[in-house]
């Protein structure tokens, strides 16, 4: 199993978040990185720090992006 490098802080209900996820599964499945899905609802001190700003994406714990997922920007960083 590919360990998650990406981790999506999203909730349910959330355009923002629906597009991201399909970003990031076309580039994690193309480059074979592993990701997960957070609910920041589901954790209440995610909701305090993130609040209303997902989606969030951290790439190795380190954040990324925020609101939108630019496809080209997130291959570049993973590749690294």
């Amino acid at each position: 199993m590919t360990r998650a490098r990406i981790t999506l802080l999203a909730r349910s209900d959330c355009h923002l978040c629906d597009a991201a996820v399909e970003v990031i599964r076309r580039v994690a499945a193309e480059l074979g990185t592993g990701w997960e899905p957070v609910d920041v609802d589901g954790d209440p001190r995610l909701r305090a720090e993130y609040g209303d700003r997902v989606p969030v994406v951290l790439i190795d714990g380190i954040e990324h992006a925020s609101f939108s997922v630019h496809e080209q920007q997130l291959r570049a960083a993973l590749r690294g």
